[in-house]
């Protein structure tokens, strides 16, 4: 599922910037997660800098930089730009940020978005999204036959996280459209069984 683009990490919405820093460093575990998570000022060039020096620390495995901020100075988001772009080797980034209008058009076209709702209940998805084949779709499917549209969302999130995060998957065009697309048709009240079963099917193999 390799994409000629690879997107290696995501952005994340969220008001509670450090909470869902030291969650998603809990969950990553045993990955090593290095924050920089600015709540108090601006994220200026001189965090930016101090991203980039990390960034080209070699690592044997994957490392995630978690960059934080209630707001980000332009100049800081274009220093970032090119290494958002073409990552070094087992490096992704996280960018959390409580609203997409403090990113730049540039920086939010380089990584997809996760809206995440901070009071949410936490989904776990047991399904491997990397081993999934045409029954796993259904049995998915079935299990959730009846769920709602807020439920559904929440399902769109954990698939996101699951495939990103825990099964480390580099997403294809077509799986970030539907991602993206998924959000969309919940909010003008599609079927969630539909959207959930599309988002599914551009990760199914025929085994």
């Amino acid at each position: 599922m390799q994409a000629h683009n690879a997107v290696k990490g995501h952005i994340i919405i969220s008001d509670e910037i450090e909470e869902e820093a030291s969650q998603l460093e809990r969950e990553l575990s045993p990955h090593r997660v290095v924050k920089f998570v600015v709540t108090d000022e601006s994220f200026k060039i001189e965090h930016a800098k101090a991203v980039l020096a990390e960034a080209y620390i070699s690592e044997a495995e994957t490392k995630y930089i978690i960059l934080g901020a209630s707001d980000l100075t332009d100049v800081a988001q274009n220093s970032l730009l090119k290494l958002l772009e073409e990552p070094p080797h087992n490096i992704e980034f996280i960018i959390i940020s409580p609203t997409k209008s403090n990113l730049l058009p540039t920086v939010r076209s380089r990584l997809p978005i996760l809206k995440v709702d901070t009071h949410r209940v936490k989904v776990e998805i047991e399904i491997s999204l990397a081993r999934l084949d045409y029954k796993d779709v259904f049995t998915f499917l079935k299990e959730h036959v009846r769920v709602k549209k807020e439920d559904a969302k929440e399902l769109v999130q954990a698939l996101f996280y699951r495939a990103t995060v825990v099964d480390m998957l580099i997403l294809t065009p077509l799986q970030l459209d539907n991602f993206d697309k998924a959000y969309r048709l919940l909010n003008l009240n599609a079927r969630p069984q539909s959207v959930l079963a599309m988002l599914l099917m551009s990760f199914a193999k025929d085994v």
